[in-house]
């Protein structure tokens, strides 16, 4: 697992520091200040890559480069291992327009694997993707990771491999979601169940999720699709689905397929299977609806436990996950633990991005999670009543309330605050009772 990540003239802050929990860490922060960028760099410490070295069509992915060119720019890790704990330290180097590696493959910190906010997935094996250097060169003795564009992950990926003599061979590394889950169904074996199961947990149903027979696009593609049937008791092609159903299929899909597939090469190889699986999650909440993203987080925690269990002790799994949701903060408050969880926050201060832990404390409900410190709005309302109600506590707090410029200045906001606000809305007792003791006062 990843205990700690620390960076020096890399991202948007001078410096950030990250010293991560053992099971879920969660990242909060207003757009643009490093959440995703903080994932990528995660990835990059558990396994020497930045996504795009590996699959140019991601749109993100890009190598960290130094903020400040003038000065040095370093990225310091701790990875636990299966051979314990051990620390390093990259410089970036200007004439190589690259970050200084620790020579042979990564640190073997168990299955790893990124979920982007685009709809790629991107993995890390243990038993697949080992690599060697000689010197400052690059030794392949198989592919150094897996990455998924959005359109891989449901058709499938190959790839150009070099072998020697400067010659190349095309390999297909993953058949993608339409073929192996349509295979995986004709089958009847554990990964259909496995994929049902864990398809089933993740996704917000009445009931059981229900999966509807093959079927072909058109007469003239020979594509098999699976189908499932809806709540409304309709049956849709997966690739008809909502946008929503489909994220959650493509990371159901990816989870099996990545520790079904280590599995089986770790067999084949004879060596031992992951000691724990980390999953870096780019904004979790991402086309959910509310009913799904308070139920997301739970559900990988015990997706994970289940799919690695497989009649063998459960592994350990560690997640990083990025989140603009107080649902989903919401949600994790009756299974968070002080010891194996954490919560980081993003912020400007002084003109400055600073990333902080933040103090665990139950908020309730997602309204209170929206205007504490951690989302930091003021109301949990629009921007113009937000605006309304401001306005009205300041006019409150004021003095000379009753002259006729304050008479027609409270007309105002009350007229604004009756367009901006339902009639249900809690601070209309405060500000009618005030009006109606000041209106009596006055007379």
């Amino acid at each position: 697992m990843l205990k700690r990540l620390e960076l020096e003239n890399v991202g948007p802050a001078p410096r950030m520091e990250l010293n991560l929990a053992p099971r879920l860490n969660l990242i909060t922060g207003d757009n643009g200040l490093g959440k995703s960028f903080l994932l990528e760099v995660a990835w990059w410490a558990l396994t020497r890559k930045w996504p795009r070295d590996l699959n140019p069509r991601l749109m993100s992915g890009y190598q960290a480069r130094p903020t400040d060119a003038r000065r040095p720019a370093k990225l310091r890790f701790t990875v636990e291992a299966v051979t314990g704990s051990k620390s390093y330290e990259s410089k970036y180097s200007p004439p190589d327009e690259s970050w200084t590696g620790r020579p042979g493959r990564p640190l073997n910190p168990g299955l790893v694997v990124h979920a982007h906010v685009d709809g790629g997935f991107s993995v890390w094996d243990p038993a697949r993707n080992y690599w060697k250097r000689k010197g400052n060169i690059d030794v392949q003795d198989r592919l150094p990771g897996y990455v998924f564009s959005p359109e891989d992950v449901w058709n499938g990926r190959q790839v150009v491999v070099p072998q020697p003599q400067g010659t190349s061979r095309i390999t297909k590394v993953c058949k993608g979601l339409l073929e192996d889950w349509s295979d995986w169904i004709k089958e009847g074996g554990a990964n259909g169940e496995r994929m049902t199961r864990v398809l089933d947990r993740l996704a917000v149903q009445e009931g059981p999720l229900e999966i509807g027979p093959i079927r072909q696009l058109t007469v003239d593609d020979v594509q098999d699709v699976p189908s499932i049937r809806t709540r409304y008791d309709t049956e849709v092609l997966i690739v008809h689905a909502s946008s929503a159903l489909r994220r959650i299929m493509a990371l159901a899909y990816m989870l099996v397929w990545s520790w079904s597939k280590h599995v089986s090469a770790a067999a084949q190889l004879g060596c031992d299977r992951a000691q724990r699986v980390i999953l870096l999650f780019d904004e979790v909440d991402a086309h959910l609806h509310p009913r799904w993203q308070r139920t997301i987080v739970p559900a990988i925690l015990e997706v994970m436990n289940s799919l690695t269990t497989d009649g063998e002790e459960a592994v350990p799994v560690q997640i990083l996950a990025a989140t603009h949701s107080p649902l989903v903060l919401a949600s994790v408050e009756p299974h968070f633990d002080e010891d194996r969880d954490r919560l980081f926050h993003l912020d400007i201060r002084d003109g400055q991005v600073r990333l902080e832990e933040v103090q665990w404390a139950k908020q309730g409900d997602a309204l209170n999670w929206l205007v504490s410190d951690t989302f930091g709005l003021l109301q949990a309302r629009s921007l113009e009543a937000e605006r309304a109600i401001e306005a009205a506590k300041a006019f409150m707090d004021r003095e000379g309330k009753n002259g006729a410029e304050a008479v027609a200045q409270r007309d105002s906001i009350h007229q604004e605050l009756q367009r901006v606000l339902p009639g249900h809305d809690p601070f209309w007792p405060r500000w009618v009772v005030w009006v109606e003791r000041h209106q009596a006062g006055a007379s």
